[in-house]
């Protein structure tokens, strides 16, 4: 098959010398990763080409490939991973339940950036590695966001005089890779990028991509125009993005959420509208409180019916075929450079 395989260390649980592999245990090993059973689980299907490339990936490797698109209850997804090895899936919540239900699993792929639809705690109890897929929607994801401040700058394409982004000032909260795809599309606009990420030590980076690195997140919305918000939900972030920061921003000042709505603290934000009228916000993450935002900030507030980012075909192929790849090179490879549960 084209396709060398990873044998594992294997030691001597009282002293930790290496044993070696019989023979007849490597064939039964290579044999037993050829017979592996991956799920691709999806309430929102894959295109149809990034499934057939999926399926081409996994059937060349010597998995078998089972399907479950469209379903309607967490149930069925439990029932499913009964007998699996591997499991694919978008958006798809993968409770501690799902992880329970499949003795076999070794190995989970988000088709995507975020993972907080997959229970890392329960994952990593049983031994299953958690991966994303990073950087393979973030162009996507780049261009919404681009498309939002436009959208809103230009009274949502309704009569009336609006505004250019040019001259404008674009802070960006999280530099990662839709952080600096955001910054160059904003750039190519004419806009000043500053950007702010505690985790982005190398300053070269911002340097090098012609972007003002400022020293905290407040001095981030105190000179942003326009804040583009790419954190994760973690529990650090949780409601982070509050009515004393936002509340920070210029006059005028637009927040573009496209990233989790649990970083947003919904109730400080509506209260600080309330009292600004010049502040907008738009999101493709549609909030709990979005009846209220919607009733009280009518022109100032925008959210997707269901979240968009992702929403492209180059975007789901991509996603896709990496999760089919990156299994395929776990499985027989070992490699774990992408997993997230460590």
């Amino acid at each position: 098959m084209g396709y060398s395989y990873h044998i594992p260390t294997r030691r001597n649980p009282f002293n930790e010398d290496v044993l070696e592999w019989r023979e007849s245990e490597v064939e039964d090993l290579i044999e037993n990763r050829s017979n592996m059973k991956i799920l691709i689980a999806t309430q929102k299907p894959f295109a149809a080409k990034a499934v057939e490339g999926m399926k081409n990936i996994l059937t060349e490797a010597g998995y078998e490939v089972a399907m479950l698109e469209r379903y309607e209850e967490p149930e069925e997804l439990v029932a499913a991973v009964a007998d699996v090895d591997g499991l694919i899936v978008r958006s798809d919540k993968v409770t501690a339940e799902v992880i329970e239900a499949a003795p076999n699993l070794k190995i989970v792929v988000r088709a995507g950036a975020g993972y907080d639809n997959v229970d890392l705690a329960a994952a990593t109890a049983h031994d299953v590695v958690v991966m994303n897929t990073p950087g393979q929607n973030s162009n996507a994801v780049a261009e919404l966001a681009i498309a939002m401040m436009i959208y809103m700058s230009r009274n949502r394409f309704t009569p009336g005089t609006g505004f250019e982004l040019q001259g404008k000032t674009v802070g960006i909260h999280a530099y990662g890779n839709v952080g600096r795809l955001v910054g160059r599309k904003a750039k190519a606009l004419g806009m000043n990028v500053i950007a702010y990420d505690p985790f982005v030590t190398d300053k070269a980076l911002f340097e090098n991509d012609g972007v003002k690195q400022v020293d905290s997140v407040e001095e981030l919305y105190k000179s942003a125009d326009y804040l583009s918000l790419h954190i994760p939900a973690t529990p650090e972030t949780k409601a982070s993005i509050n009515y004393a920061l936002v509340g920070k921003m210029p006059k005028g000042g637009l927040l573009v959420n496209t990233a989790r709505k649990e970083v947003i603290d919904e109730e400080g934000l509506i209260m600080l509208m309330q009292e600004r009228n010049d502040l907008k916000y738009m999101t493709d993450v549609m909030p709990a409180a979005d009846t209220k935002f919607r009733t009280l900030f009518e022109g100032r507030y925008f959210a997707t019916p269901k979240k968009m980012g992702a929403q492209t075909a180059e975007a789901n192929i991509n996603a896709g075929i990496a999760a089919a790849k990156q299994i395929v090179d776990f499985i027989q490879n070992g490699n774990t450079r992408f997993q997230v549960n460590k």
